[in-house]
């Protein structure tokens, strides 16, 4: 196993103990662990495929596991931002059914041998996402109070919001560019 596939295993590995950190109030500093845990997954989701571009190491693994690996760590910090109340429902939900239509777009193209690869939107949905929640996890560290918190989180809303509207961006231009391969009569 290569080392771009062997960074993205790291990223699989770290979503359960990015998971019980952000969930938890057992373990002191656990806010600062489950931020310190994302940002090692998001800086392996950059190195892994610089690395494997770079060094032409792209391998099928690597195309299969590298964006469930995103989809898995960016969904996570979502739900637990939504079971903490910090971010709502409806977004997570808008970018968790991109993420499926996506994927099942993945699938069909596949099936005509067709590769759906990630374009500068699906990329830029996926920075910006992690940015947020590394953003919105920043400030659970923190204990806000009165004015601040209310400041808080109309910046956490903005910010997620921002990240949905281009996840849906992102979602149309992917369907906008693979569309022939939907076809209803078949």
């Amino acid at each position: 196993m290569n080392l771009p596939n062997k960074l993205t295993l790291i990223r699989v590995i770290l979503v359960p103990f990015f998971v019980f950190f952000m969930l938890t109030d057992i373990v002191p500093f656990s806010p600062a662990i489950a931020l310190g845990l994302f940002i090692i997954a998001s800086v392996t989701d950059a190195l892994d495929g610089h690395i494997a571009r770079s060094r032409n190491l792209v391998t099928t693994f690597g195309k299969f596991l590298d964006p469930l690996a995103d989809k898995v760590l960016v969904i996570s910090a979502l739900i637990c931002l939504c079971e903490l109340g910090v971010v709502g429902a409806v977004p997570v939900i808008i970018i968790v059914a991109r993420e499926f239509m996506v994927s099942g777009l993945r699938l069909v193209t596949a099936n005509e041998g067709v590769v759906v690869a990630a374009g500068i939107w699906g990329k830029l949905k996926t920075a910006f996402t992690m940015v947020a929640e590394v953003v919105i996890m920043l400030g659970m560290c923190f204990t806000f109070e009165g004015a601040a918190a209310d400041i808080a989180n109309v910046v956490y809303q903005v910010l997620i919001w921002i990240a949905t509207a281009l996840t849906v961006i992102s979602g149309g231009v992917y369907l906008k560019g693979y569309w022939k391969y939907i076809d209803a009569s078949k």
